[in-house]
């Protein structure tokens, strides 16, 4: 597998279709196999009526099973997941963020949708 266990990562899950919820995963990887990543951190959801990223409040254990349907960006080791939040930048277009450690451009996954 590419990840590796402690890394810190935000996963992009593609839709099928049009009109499915956009989903984004923030966390921290805990453990690998060959096929899947376990994963703790936090599940973001598009929110049509406010047209934005919404964080779940609870902190979730999710496995996924890396293909074709999901994008992986690997986050700073020093990236604090607990205050990860998307925000528009008037220069780098929509982006997730700690606030300190990083800033991740994801404009090129959003700007058509």
């Amino acid at each position: 597998m590419i990840v590796e266990i402690g890394e810190k990562v935000h996963i992009i899950e593609r839709r099928n279709f049009e009109n499915e919820v956009r989903r984004h995963f923030i966390g921290e990887v805990t453990r690998v196999s060959e096929r899947a990543i376990r994963l703790l951190g936090y599940l973001w959801a598009f929110d049509r009526t406010k047209g934005e990223y919404v964080r779940k409040t609870d902190v979730r254990e999710r496995v996924i099973y890396p293909g074709e349907r999901h994008l992986i960006n690997v986050l700073p080791p020093d990236a604090d997941l607990a205050k990860c939040r998307y925000i528009t930048d008037a220069k780098r277009g929509l982006g997730v963020t700690d606030g300190s450690s990083f800033f991740l451009e994801i404009t090129e996954f959003t700007a058509m949708r």
